[in-house]
């Protein structure tokens, strides 16, 4: 039964629903709607100019409208008498293809016709820093291996304890927060779930964090690499499959290596064979690849892969198994759409069910160590334009995740690589003008 929104209103209090919809580059957009007004949108949908955000539309494109999902709804924490209600794009009575959350909610059903119910669990990372973006909000976070540092996550109590006092209330069940392993950066972790529900959350929980740390007068970047020389933003992905009433895991299988069943290796293989193509998707921006393929960070390590390996319980490789009945994807960053990361591990893992696909040998090496070592396995892109051509090449994929999608996001990011790559820097004065 649909959830009454007029009536949610009514009961808790509310005045206004931000109605949200996620466009194509992870943007976050709403309109701030009375609750007076709400019974009609929850019919209707809320109107947006598609061509003013980033989706592939024109100004001549009918009105898109943001119709709310009441299953989604969240009362603000800190603002008891706001709401926020996640939205899938519609245009004249039609779902939009390329919509992230559409796409999402497609694949979702694709699998559950296959008898599979996808759970993940996300690990957003982000820093926080002066308002002005130009460096961390700590001065005293200096130390040379700052993980887990008891000081500094202290230090930045107030940030980190409103944020997760917020989680409980919200029943996300969260249950662990850490300084991480770059100066001014930290992760905050909260219990895995469907698919869906893992991206809603995800989503909210970005705009919660950045809503908390203008409040505190900080800034929080999920940006992938925001400073030269520490360690970037992860968002590593923990995925399991289960049966449709969510009571047997899929992947699991004791007997089995690693514990993972014949067709979890089969999804995982899915995620290998298409991992170059994922990179298009799972880092998204220019920066991302500043991460990827980052020099050692002065703590020692980037935590982040470079080359398409799989692995038991060690993080230096781009997929790890830690435990029974899951795996671990740890390429996308923290610029990756919650909404797109979610169905590109749902296309890549069932076309590896569907073609009973390999993920290949795994390695049990130090691959920042021994990486040089391994001949057999591809490189990631080593940047934006490369990881599209990957994925542009990769018709299975492309069909996978829809026509519509594929192109409308292919066409907007080769548009964002060629303003960069004609983008004047000041590098290049420095290295070319006395030539």
């Amino acid at each position: 039964m649909t959830l009454d929104l007029a009536s949610f209103a009514k009961d808790r209090g509310i005045k206004y629903f931000m109605i949200s919809y996620t466009d194509l580059f992870g943007g976050q957009r709403a309109k701030l709607v009375p609750a007076e007004a709400i019974a009609d949108m929850q019919k209707n949908g809320a109107g947006f100019a598609g061509f003013a955000t980033w989706l592939d539309l024109t100004p001549a494109h009918p009105d898109l409208f943001a119709l709310p999902d009441a299953s989604s709804v969240i009362q603000l924490p800190w603002k008891k008498d706001v709401a926020w209600v996640a939205a899938d794009c519609v245009m004249e009575d039609q779902p939009v293809d390329q919509a992230p959350r559409v796409m999402l909610k497609r694949l979702i059903a694709e699998a559950a016709k296959e008898g599979l119910r996808v759970k993940t669990g996300v690990e957003p990372e982000f820093f926080l820093i002066s308002p002005d973006g130009g460096k961390i909000s700590d001065e005293f976070d200096t130390a040379e291996k700052p993980c887990y540092d008891q000081q500094a996550v202290m230090r930045r109590y107030d940030v980190i304890a409103e944020i997760c006092d917020y989680m409980l209330e919200l029943g996300w069940k969260p249950y662990q927060n850490d300084h991480e392993d770059a100066n001014g950066q930290f992760e905050m972790n909260w219990e895995y779930d469907d698919a869906l529900q893992t991206a809603d959350k995800h989503s909210f929980f970005k705009f919660m964090v950045k809503t908390v740390a203008e409040k505190h007068g900080l800034r929080a970047t999920f940006m992938p690499k925001p400073f030269k020389g520490l360690t970037g933003n992860g968002c590593h992905a923990h995925i399991s499959v289960w049966d449709l009433e969510g009571r047997t895991n899929a992947f699991a299988d004791k007997e089995m290596p690693f514990g993972l069943s014949a067709k979890g290796k089969t999804f995982l293989g899915g995620i290998m064979q298409h991992a170059s193509a994922l990179a298009a998707v799972t880092n998204p921006t220019v920066n991302s690849y500043k991460r990827i393929n980052a020099p050692r960070t002065i703590s020692g390590a980037t935590w982040a892969p470079n080359t398409v390996t799989w692995t038991g319980n060690n993080r230096t490789h781009m997929v790890r198994v830690p435990g029974p009945g899951r795996f671990e994807l740890r390429l996308p960053d923290g610029a990756v759409n919650p909404y797109l990361l979610q169905a590109i591990i749902i296309a890549a893992g069932l076309n590896g069910i569907r073609k009973n696909a390999d993920p290949g040998r795994h390695y049990d090496i130090d691959m920042y160590k021994e990486g040089h070592t391994v001949t057999d396995a591809p490189r990631l892109p080593l940047n934006l334009l490369d990881a599209l051509r990957e994925y542009d090449k990769d018709e299975e994929l492309k069909a996978t995740l829809g026509k519509s999608f594929s192109s409308a996001y292919l066409k907007l990011k080769h548009q964002e690589w060629n303003a960069y790559a004609s983008h004047f820097t000041e590098w290049e004065r420095q290295t070319t003008l006395d030539i």
